[in-house]
C-alpha cells in the first residue's frame, strides 16, 4: 500500500476527532453564552439553534494537515512543502473564517462582509493563481493577465458566496462541500499537502453534518453558521482554481479539467447568479435575504428538509454523470454547460408551477 495513504487516513481521523470532541464544547458554550440562531419567517428551523459549528472547521484542518505531515515524514516520504499559494489561501482564508466568527456573532452588514470578502478574494491572485485560459467558454481561450485577475476575483466571490447562501437547509452545504472536497483530493492526489488538506475538512465535515443533520435526536444539533460557510466556500473557490494550474492539474487537458470545476461547483452558483437575478428583476436589493433558494423551492413543492437535502445531492451526482458521459461522447464542453444550465432550469421552472399549483 502506497505510503501516503497513511497520511492521508491520519489527515481524515485527526480532523474528524478534533471535531468530534470540539463540537459538544462548542454546543455548550453557546448555550452558556445564550448564542442562538434565532428562528424568523425567512428560515426554515423552528426553534434556537447553537450557530457557531463552523469554528472548529479551521483549528481541524490545521490539526488534521499537521498530523498528515508528520506521518508522512515518519513513513520517510518527507514533509509537505507548502507554497505561496498555500500561504495566500491560509491567509486569505483566515479573514474570511474571522469576518464570519463576528458576523455570527454580532451580525454584520452583507455588503460589508462583501467588501471584506473582495479583499480576501485579492490576495489569491497575487501568487498567480490566476484564470487565463477559459478552455473554449462563450468561444474564447487565452485572456489577457488583468482581464483573467478580474475574472479569478470574480469566480471566487461568486463561490464563496454561493456556498454561504446555499446554506439554507441542514446538511446542503456541508453535503456538498464533502462531495466537492472529496473529488478534489482524489483530482489532486499527486500534491499530498492539498489532498490531505481537502480530506482534513472532509473528516471534519462527515462530523459536523451528523451533528447537524440528527443531532435534534440527542440535543446536540448546531448549525455552521457563517464562519464555516464563508470558509468552506473560500477553500472551495482556491481547490476549483488551484486544479487548474501546472503542474497541480490532474489532467494534460485544460479544458477537461475546467469542465470538472465548473461541474462540482454548478449547483450552488447557477443557485446564487439566479437568485441575484431574480432579486435584480422584482426589485430587491441583490443582497437582501428572501426564499428563493433550491432548497426553498423544492420545501414550497411539498417536499420535506431531508427530502430537498436528498434532491439536491442527487441532482449533484446526476449532473456529475451527464457531464462525464457526455465528454466520453465528444460533445464540446460549452455545449455541456449549456446542457446544465437548461436542466437546472427546467427543474426549478417545474418546481415554482407546482409550488404556485399547491397555493
Amino acid at each position: 500500500m502506497n505510503s501516503i495513504f497513511y497520511a492521508f487516513a491520519a489527515s481524515y481521523l485527526s480532523a474528524a476527532l478534533v471535531t468530534l470532541v470540539g463540537l459538544p464544547l462548542i454546543i455548550k458554550a453557546c448555550r452558556y453564552f445564550d448564542y442562538f440562531d434565532m428562528p424568523n419567517e425567512r428560515k426554515v428551523h423552528r426553534k434556537p439553534v447553537p450557530r457557531l459549528g463552523g469554528l472548529i472547521f479551521m483549528p481541524a484542518a490545521v490539526v488534521g494537515l499537521a498530523v498528515a505531515s508528520w506521518v508522512s515524514k515518519m513513513m520517510g516520504t518527507g514533509e509537505f512543502v507548502f507554497g505561496v499559494s498555500t500561504v495566500a489561501m491560509t491567509v486569505g482564508g483566515l479573514i474570511i473564517y474571522l469576518i464570519g466568527v463576528f458576523d455570527d456573532r454580532y451580525g454584520m452588514k452583507a455588503s460589508h462582509k462583501f467588501v471584506i470578502q473582495t479583499i480576501a478574494a485579492l490576495i489569491l491572485p497575487l501568487c498567480n493563481l490566476v484564470i487565463t485560459d477559459l478552455n473554449g467558454i462563450f468561444g474564447l481561450h487565452q485572456i489577457p493577465f488583468a482581464v483573467g485577475y478580474v475574472l479569478t476575483v470574480i469566480a471566487i466571490l461568486t463561490i464563496v458566496n454561493a456556498i454561504n447562501l446555499i446554506d439554507g437547509i441542514d446538511g446542503l452545504s456541508s453535503g456538498l462541500c464533502i462531495l466537492i472536497l472529496l473529488a478534489y483530493a482524489v483530482l489532486l492526489r499527486g500534491n499530498p499537502a492539498i489532498a490531505s488538506l481537502d480530506l482534513a475538512i472532509v473528516g471534519s465535515l462527515v462530523v459536523f453534518w451528523c451533528f447537524n443533520v440528527f443531532g435534534k435526536i440527542g440535543g446536540l444539533k448546531i448549525f455552521m453558521g457563517d464562519a464555516g460557510s464563508l470558509f468552506l466556500g473560500y477553500v472551495c473557490a482556491y481547490m476549483s482554481i488551484k486544479s487548474l494550474m501546472r503542474p497541480i492539474a490532474p489532467v494534460d487537458c485544460g479544458e477537461e479539467q475546467m469542465l470538472i470545476s465548473i461541474t462540482l461547483l454548478l449547483i450552488p452558483v447557477l443557485d446564487v447568479i439566479r437568485v441575484a437575478v431574480q432579486r435584480r428583476l422584482t426589485g430587491h436589493g441583490i443582497f437582501e435575504p428572501d426564499k428563493t433558494h433550491i432548497h426553498h423551492i423544492l420545501m414550497n413543492a411539498g417536499l420535506s428538509m431531508h427530502g430537498a437535502l436528498a434532491c439536491i445531492l442527487t441532482l449533484f451526482l446526476l449532473i456529475c454523470g451527464i457531464n462525464y458521459a457526455l465528454w466520453q461522447c465528444h460533445f464540446p464542453m460549452p455545449l455541456i454547460v449549456l446542457t446544465d444550465t437548461a436542466i437546472y432550469a427546467l427543474i426549478c421552472g417545474v418546481l415554482l408551477l407546482m409550488g404556485k399549483s399547491d397555493n
